[in-house]
């Protein structure tokens, strides 16, 4: 009997528009053979359904379920799909766990670690992996602006602790744009970093792991048009070029490509993620990890699954597998 699925999409964040263009590329590389697919949209309190061409079906938050044609129809198992709360955050976890029900991505404490970029550049600093120096500032925080870019230098980015897409982020090169950029960001979250800009090569690699596989996609680099790899950059055709893969030595390669695994395995990773490094006076330096890449058909990680010689159905079908 074939096996319900959720791919759990929207959020509470400006992300939502990237969760809901991932939800669709998974819904169509979703084995059909395999898997009864449903998209789930959630939205605060609203959270729906789409099913046999109908839109917006309620769902039963108690269990996860929903009524189609007089029938309760419950799920086997989620994809989570939603960048930034309550999807990339944990908290929609929490949920799943009290219900038994298995889901594709990190679990409530991976998530939330890797989702607050300073406590998540803190932990792994204990183990000896390098990143930007940076500056935490909180809303309502008296500013020393002074004292702030003496520790980033300048230029530098002010962008939102906790969130993604570089929605919010600004590189600044000078004192008199920090207060502008400070706002804007904080109109994505309520702490805001500050971080060193560092002039190299920005790569970024995908992996999985599973039970009884492991995958680490082709290195992507990124070059962008803009000022640096921003929201434009990211998703308007023709405003970057994502290389895969990517035009870095083999040492450079390998070294990227072991240290992703470390870190996956130090915070306890799970399902599809992506790490981002910027390689800079012969050192790499961790941007992020993304726990719940984007799978837009303009993302990254579909782009490395292709590199690879695999399709994102062959991927799905692993991590479905896995979890059930």
């Amino acid at each position: 009997m074939k096996k319900n699925i959720a791919i759990v999409s929207g959020g509470n964040s400006s992300e939502w528009v990237i969760s809901v263009k991932s939800a669709r590329l998974i819904l169509d590389n979703v084995d059909r053979e395999l898997f009864n697919p449903y998209v789930v949209t959630i939205h605060e309190k609203n959270w729906s359904v789409e099913a046999d061409q109908q839109a917006n079906i309620p769902v039963e938050k108690n269990d996860f379920s929903f009524q189609l044609k007089g029938n309760k129809i419950t799920f086997d198992a989620v994809l989570v799909m939603i960048h930034g709360t309550p999807g990339e955050d944990g908290k929609l976890q929490g949920y799943f766990d009290m219900l038994g029900i298995p889901y594709s991505s990190c679990d409530v404490l991976t998530s939330a670690i890797t989702f607050n970029k300073v406590f998540c550049k803190n932990y792994l600093e204990k183990f000896g992996i390098t990143s930007a120096r940076c500056h935490l500032i909180k809303k309502n925080d008296k500013i020393d602006h002074a004292k702030v870019i003496t520790k980033t230098g300048l230029p530098c980015f002010i962008k939102p602790n906790n969130g993604g897409s570089s929605f919010g982020v600004t590189k600044i090169k000078s004192l008199d744009e920090f207060d502008k950029a400070v706002k804007t960001a904080l109109k994505e979250d309520n702490e805001v970093l500050v971080e060193e800009f560092l002039e190299g090569t920005e790569i970024t690699c995908g992996l999985l792991k599973t039970s009884k596989k492991e995958y680490i996609f082709p290195i992507t680099e990124i070059v962008s048009k803009n000022e640096f790899f921003d929201y434009e950059a990211k998703y308007t055709d023709g405003m970057s070029e994502e290389i895969t893969p990517a035009r870095i030595s083999e040492e450079l390669e390998t070294e990227c490509k072991n240290i992703s695994s470390r870190i996956y395995d130090i915070l306890n990773c799970k399902g599809l993620v992506r790490i981002d490094y910027i390689y800079s006076k012969d050192k790499l330096y961790l941007l992020e990890v993304n726990t719940i890449p984007g799978m837009s058909p303009n993302s990254i990680v579909p782009k490395q699954i292709r590199a690879a010689n695999l399709t994102v159905k062959d991927i799905l079908i692993e991590i479905l597998r896995d979890i059930l």
